[in-house]
Parts: structure tokens; sequence; C-alpha cells
């Protein structure tokens, strides 16, 4: 009984220093945010062209006349001659500090650079000039989740630089997927993660996509930040003169202008504003939902939104939502689709494209609001805004700017892709 016991105890303890000693690895990719501080005078002095590069890390797409303009996350914009779609040439680097969004109207270029909105010519793509600037017109935003603002009384902007960092470590078994709250200066990666013209006008304007903070209507540009609406007349379009400042409640994503309404896509509902007057938008309604990341496109009478979760949305929710317009004052859901992780969304009616992030591109056939039937999903790409134009979809990704042609929806076909090329 004695030895037994022994026995026992020596079992027990083999298993306990087992226990103890139990080790995983574990791979993680990660934001890690770096406190940047800046002078205004160094913003300003950082605009230039420079020769064609790569894609490095892609935010924004436009396109204009046969021209895209593809952001270069807070670095600046790539201008490619597109008029042969399956094989776009890059002609220049645009070098903008700070940029995030971007609007064309006739010949010129509007661009943000941090605090400031900087008006381009150009008129030769190749060579575009800076022909006016209103400073110091923007208090702050955000890029990647990191956030930056400026201190008028220091002129001095504060900034976090974003690295993105994949690394593999021991850690104990019980403890994977729980590192993040031990790193407080990291933030975890989210793999997840059109405009109109008056009627009357003589001016022409380029096609957004649907995360666009940036429209333009009549004689005028908006441009949302993450609580409000600037207003520009640009009835000298070289010369953008700043007007009205709207409030409009905190989480604002983007900005969707259809005939003589805006459409504002919030992290906690659709905001409808009539905008028969340009220079005085009035707010008519807001569809609510629960916070989430919240673009929009409309057709008609119907608003499409996708809904999706996130580090940076907050909330559970990833769907479709199919809301009937009919009575602005009075936005009413018709149906809910389920989906992966929605972002960018495309409407060419009744055709119906919706990036998922990770998990591709999806199309549709929207024909009937009550039954969007899916037609294709392509997988091994990472999707994050479209454009459909004139039976060819653009389509802007973290690993690069795909086309492709639709005319046989039910079976897109790529026509060319420019790809992305990251020193990390």
């Amino acid at each position: 009984m004695k030895a037994n016991r022994l026995l026992f105890l020596f079992v027990l303890s083999i298993f306990a220093l087992t226990g103890c000693t139990d080790k995983c690895e574990e791979t993680r990719t990660f934001k890690r945010f770096i406190p940047v501080t800046l002078t205004l005078r160094q913003v300003r002095e950082g605009v230039r062209v420079e020769g064609a590069r790569t894609l490095q890390n892609p935010g924004k797409i436009y396109t204009k006349d046969g021209y895209l303009f593809i952001n270069e996350i807070k670095e600046g914009i790539h201008l490619i001659d597109n008029r042969n779609p399956a094989s776009p040439q890059p002609v220049a680097f645009l070098r903008i500090p700070g940029n995030g969004d971007m609007a064309v109207r006739n010949n010129i270029l509007y661009a943000d650079s941090y605090m400031d909105l900087v008006a381009f010519d150009i008129s030769d793509p190749t060579h575009p000039q800076e022909v006016s600037r209103v400073e110091s017109i923007f208090s702050s935003g955000q890029f990647e989740g990191g956030s930056w603002s400026v201190n008028p009384q220091t002129v001095m902007l504060s900034d976090q630089r974003v690295e993105y960092v994949t690394e593999t470590v021991k850690t104990d078994c019980d403890a994977v997927g729980q590192w993040a709250n031990n790193c407080p200066n990291c933030f975890v990666f989210d793999a997840l993660n059109s405009s109109s013209k008056s009627p009357s006008a003589p001016n022409t304007n380029g096609t957004a996509g649907s995360m666009a903070r940036f429209a333009l209507y009549d004689n005028f540009l908006y441009t949302v930040s993450q609580s409000d609406m600037q207003l520009f007349n640009i009835q000298n379009a070289a010369k953008p003169t700043p007007r009205s400042r709207i409030s409009m409640g905190w989480g604002i994503e983007t900005i969707f202008p259809y005939k003589d309404k805006l459409f504002i896509g919030s992290q906690t509902g659709m905001h409808i504003y009539d905008n028969a007057n340009p220079a005085n938008p009035v707010h008519l309604s807001t569809f609510q939902h629960a916070r989430v990341c919240d673009p929009v496109v409309v057709h008609d009478n119907i608003a499409y939104v996708t809904l999706r979760d996130g580090t940076q949305c907050g909330g559970f929710t990833n769907q479709l939502d199919v809301v009937d317009i009919t009575s602005l004052t009075n936005p009413r859901l018709l149906k809910s689709y389920p989906m992966q992780n929605p972002h960018g969304i495309g409407i060419d009616f009744p055709n119906l494209f919706i990036c998922e992030g990770v998990h591709g591109l999806k199309t549709f056939d929207a024909q009937s609001a009550l039954d969007i039937k899916q037609r294709e999903h392509l997988t091994g790409m990472n999707a994050y805004d479209v454009i459909p134009l004139d039976k060819t979809l653009l389509m802007i990704g973290r690993d690069g700017l795909y086309q492709f042609d639709y005319t046989n929806p039910a079976q897109l076909r790529q026509i060319s892709k420019i790809a992305v090329s990251r020193p990390y």
C-alpha cells in the first residue's frame, strides 16, 4: 500500500510539472502607434510631385476622365492613366502629407493635407500644380485608428505613426489570444481590416467610392470629419472658399450625394439631408442601427447600407440593410441580409457589389429589394471599396487595385491588377 501511495505521488508530480511548463507559440499581427510631432510648416512644405511609385498602403479610390486617383494612406495620391483598363499606366505620385480623401471638379483636384485643404491643377496629370490652399480648416482626424490633432497655440501637429508588426512568441497555452491586454501601446490589426452634378451646370465631376468623405454637388464641395460637415464654395474651382460648418454628432464616416440629397454614414445610423439649397443642407431624418461601421449607396427610393464590426467600428453586426427611403423623413428597414464583414459597396442597378474585407468580393442581383440574390463570391483578395463604372468595376483592397469586366454580372472577368508592394 505504501509503495502504491509513493507511485501515485510521483506520477502526480510529473503531471504538475508538465502543466507548469506547457508552452505554445502564437503569431501576432498588430498595429503599433508611435507618437510623432510635426510643425505645420513641415506639412505644407512636404507637398511635391514625384515619379510614379508602387502601391504600398492604398486607401480611397477616385476616377475621372480615364484617370485613377489612388490614395496612399497619409502620404499622397497615385495618378494613373486608365484609359486602357487592361494596361493601367502610373504617371506620377503627388506627395501630400496627411492625405486621406480627394475629389475632382473639371481639372482641379481637391485633397486634404492634415489640417489644410489643397487644390491642384491636374490639366497635365504628370505635373500637378498646387494652385491654392485653405489653411487650418480641419482640426483633427484619424488614419487606421491613429489620431492626429493640431495645437493652434504651439502651431504643432501631434500624430501617430502606424507600424504593422508580426511576431511569433512563446506563451502559456491558456493565455493564447490574451496578449493584447498586456500591450497598452499596441492595437490588434483589424484583418477584417459618387459624386453628382447639377443638371444645368457645365462642370464635370469625378466618381468616388462608398468610403468617401469628400463629395461634390452644384458649386459646393462637402467634407465630413468625425463630427461635422464643412462646406466649401467652388464656383471658382481653383479657389475653394470655406462656408458653413454643420455639426452632425460623433462617429461620422462617409458621405454619398444622390440627386439633391446627401446620405451620411455614421457608426450609429444613416443621416439624410435635403440639399435643395446646396449652401444650406437640412437634416431630414436618421435611420438608426447598432454601433458599427456604415457606408451607404442609393438607387431610386432604396438605400443599401453595409454594417460591419471590427476593432475600430465596435458592435457585433455584419449585414446588409436594405432601407426604403420613399419617405425621406421616415426611412424604413425592408430587410437585412447576413454578411461576413462588409466594407465598401457599389450599385449599378440591378447589379450590387459588396466588399467583404479578407473574405473577398461578392456580387448580387438586387432587382428585388426583398429577394437580393448572391451571384458570385470571389476570394483570395482583401476587398475594401468599389466603383462600378460603364461595365468596369474598380476594386481597391489591401493587396492592390483590381479591375473587372461585369458585362456578364454573373461571372466577373478580371481585366487587370495593380499589385501592392509593401516594405513590411
